[in-house]
Order: structure tokens, then sequence, then C-alpha cells
């Protein structure tokens, strides 16, 4: 029995996904709820898992496709039945194959090393029989230093196939320089290079490796995830929708720094993570954004949202984009269910497993350009919130204190605002605010 593989819900307004990386193939077996496929959104990427056990048939839409939610993008066979096999007719003065044999009808040869076949005409030793093995020619072509193949078979690496396909060349004209012959993505482009220089055919290039003024001219074209294209969207609503400002100050983290390796072993003993500089940042935040509420609120029309709940955004860098899961209620969490909460999401971001539903709903954002060595920043809103918190690196630096030049470790705090909402009074006093929190972090246990 055939089950249809089809796209479910991945979030609320989402009708549309593109598809991932296949973790199988056509004709593997799988188990049930184990991962077949991934699927980019535009709020993240999800895992796709099998409803059932049995054989992966045929795969309607490849990796980069796009899909609707409740669209057939598989079928998966059951375990007693084997895939669909697509018949062709044999080439003209060879004899047909014989039901059973070990390579069916219409496949292709098996591949190797990633490499792709173009092939232009059969091969004549085969004579249309399937024999469960590669032809000699082409097991020669793949995995030996033999030369290259004859140009009715020629093997392109993915990287060429782009790059014939973009240009419209011949690969079958291309010299491959490839280990058996094997067209590499540096033929095929000296190929486009003279293709383009001269109307005229040209003959095939010699091995030579790329010049210095060559390199400049080489690029990779690659299509944006949705999650990207989201993103590109949303950073450019903000700048084209708010009135974006940003104020500064800095802060001494000298009490902080103490606090956290007076209480780091206890902390770690206890709590089975580190104290780091994030929950002191997200209740101090909380506490600031309690006193200046315009902060925390939103236009909707020409109505102001002033918001009772605090639901701080976290910005986190992945592999494939940065991303902001929020912590719900942050008001009501401990300093470790920060820590905890924080590092769990950074796990599953890393993993790709953070879902959409954890990324929407925040009310203000904190973002540390601090781990990668930024000194100062001006962040981006995050529509529809009014403001956004950027951290930076901690640097030793002389400052004033008491009358004396003392060296402390300071770090630059910035506050990016909506003016339409926020008064330049409020956004500086916000930040004076968690400035006197972290500098003195008895104020925060107090409420003072």
């Amino acid at each position: 029995m055939a089950v249809e593989i089809q796209i479910p819900s991945v979030g609320e307004s989402v009708s549309e996904v593109e598809l991932g990386e296949w973790l199988k193939k056509e004709g593997d077996s799988v188990s049930q709820d184990e991962t077949l496929v991934l699927l980019e959104s535009d709020k993240a990427t999800v895992e796709l898992p099998a409803p059932a056990s049995g054989v992966l048939g045929k795969i309607i839409k490849k990796q980069g496709d796009s899909a609707v939610i409740g669209e057939t993008i598989a079928i998966l066979e059951s375990a007693g039945s084997a895939p669909a096999k697509t018949s062709v007719t044999p080439p003209a003065g060879s004899e047909a194959a014989p039901t059973g044999t070990a390579q069916a009808e219409g496949s292709e040869a098996p591949q190797s090393n990633g490499a792709s076949s173009v092939k232009t005409t059969p091969d004549p030793g085969a004579n249309g029989m399937a024999t469960g093995t590669e032809p000699p020619r082409l097991r020669e072509g793949i995995n030996s230093d033999a030369p290259a193949q004859s140009p009715s078979e020629k093997f392109v690496m993915p990287a060429a196939e782009r790059v014939v396909a973009q240009n419209g060349l011949d690969a079958a004209a291309i010299e491959g320089t490839g280990p058996g012959g094997r067209v590499l993505k540096e033929d095929a482009q000296r190929a486009a290079d003279a293709n383009a220089q001269s109307p005229a055919p040209t003959p095939p290039v010699k091995a030579a490796p790329a010049s210095p003024a060559a390199s400049s001219e080489f690029e990779e074209v690659q299509r944006m995830t949705p999650l990207r294209r989201t993103i590109a969207r949303r950073l450019l609503e903000a700048q084209q929708t708010a009135a974006l400002l940003t104020t500064f100050n800095e802060i001494d983290m000298t009490a902080v720094m103490a606090l956290r390796k007076d209480n780091q072993d206890t902390f770690s003993k206890k709590y089975g993570i580190k104290l780091g500089f994030m929950s002191f940042f997200v209740k101090a935040s909380v506490d600031a954004l309690k006193m200046f509420p315009a902060v925390n609120a939103e236009i909707r029309g020409d109505n102001i949202v002033y918001k009772n709940h605090y639901d701080v955004g976290v910005a986190i860098g992945g592999g494939k984009a940065l991303v902001v899961p929020v912590l719900r209620n942050a008001d009501r969490m401990s300093f470790a269910q920060v820590e905890q909460a924080i590092n769990e999401y950074a796990m599953r971001v890393k993993d790709g497993k953070i879902t959409p539903d954890e990324l929407i709903g925040g009310t203000f954002t904190i973002t540390n350009g601090g781990v990668y060595g930024s000194l100062l920043s001006t962040p981006i809103v995050n529509p529809p919130q009014s403001g956004i918190l950027g951290m930076h690196t901690i640097q030793e630096r002389p400052i004033a204190k008491n009358g004396q030049v003392v060296i402390a470790p300071m770090m630059y705090i910035a506050l990016t605002y909506d003016h339409r909402i926020v008064d330049g009074r409020e956004a500086v006093s916000f930040l004076k605010r968690i400035k006197d929190c972290l500098e003195n972090p008895t104020r925060m246990l107090l409420e003072v």
C-alpha cells in the first residue's frame, strides 16, 4: 500500500515551504518517525518524519523546490513492495533486457564520488543487457586514473554541472582534467570563458591553474533560503516603516564579573550550567521595561499597545541565520531558568530543531555582538517591537573612579528604539537604568 508524504502545517501563517536536504533517497528503507527531509520555512527549519515504515518510492519534489501545505512531495511504499520503475525502449540494434535481471530497465549505471553521468550514446559493449555490475569502461572512468572517456561519455562534477547549465555549454565537448577524465568546475569555467570571448568553436583547453587575475571572475550563485528571505524583508521593513534611533552608554562590569566568579562553582554544581552574562542583562532589561513601558509597547495602526507581559527575545547565531527565540514571561524566571533556557535554545538552533512558535511573540530583544568581538554597533529592531538592546565585548579600559584613574572591564551597550513611540528621554533613562542595575546588581533584588 502506498502512502503519500504531504507537507504538514509548520506554524501559524506559514503557507509555503522550501524543501531542504533529502536524508533518504528513492529505494531506501525507512522506519516510522525517521526523518525523511528537512523543510525550510520563513521562520525555521523543521524535520519531516515518515508516517509509517516502508520503502521510499518516488520523490516528487526535489531539494530547492517549493511546496504548499498539504502538497504531496513523495510516495512511501509498503515494506513488501518495490518502488515503481520507469520503462524505456531499448536502443535500436540491441536486445531487450529480460525480466528479472539485476539492473532494471531505464536505470542508469551506478555512480560514485558525487559525479553525474552524461551519456550521448549507449555503451556498445553492454548489448542492451543488464548484468548487475557496472560496464568495464564506466568502472575504469570513475575509479582509476585511466585516460579520459571518449566524447560519447563524460562524467561531470555537480559544481561543473551548474556552470555548464548557466552558460549553455556542451558537456561532451569539454575536456576533463580530473581523475579518470572527470569534468571539474575549473574545466567548465574555462570553457565558458573561451566561449564568451569568441563565438567560433574553440579547442579543448589544456589543464592549467587559474590565474589570480581570473579568480575574481568566479562566483557561485545560491538561492536564498525562506528564512534568510524573511530576515531580509523584515529588516528592510523595519528601516522603512519605523523612525529608528540609537543611544549608547557604557557599563563597568566589575561587580557582575566578581559576582559570577564568587558563585560560579556553586551555581554550576546545583544547576549543571555556567552562570553567564545574559541572565543579568535579561533581568536588568525586565526591570527597566517595567519602569519605561513604552519600550515594551508597539504601534498598531493609530494605537499604542502597552504590554503587561515581558517576553524577551534573545538573538542566537546558528548555521543558517541569526534567529531570536523568546523567553516567555522572563519576569517570572530565575537566573538559573534563564541560563538553562538560553543554553537549550542554542543547542536546538545549532541542530536546526527550533520551532516557529518559539520565534514569535517577543516584546523586546537582546543581541550580544560581543561574543563575536564587536566593540560597538547599532542593532535593528525586530518589528513590531519598539526596542532592542545591543551588548558588546568587554574590554579593559582606563576610567575615572573616585577621582582616580583605574583600569576596569567596560562594555558599551546600545539601545535602538522606534522614535515614534519612545522619546529620547525615555530611551536614555532606560539605558541608564540597565547600567545602574548591572553596576550594582543588588538593585534588581531590592527593586530600588
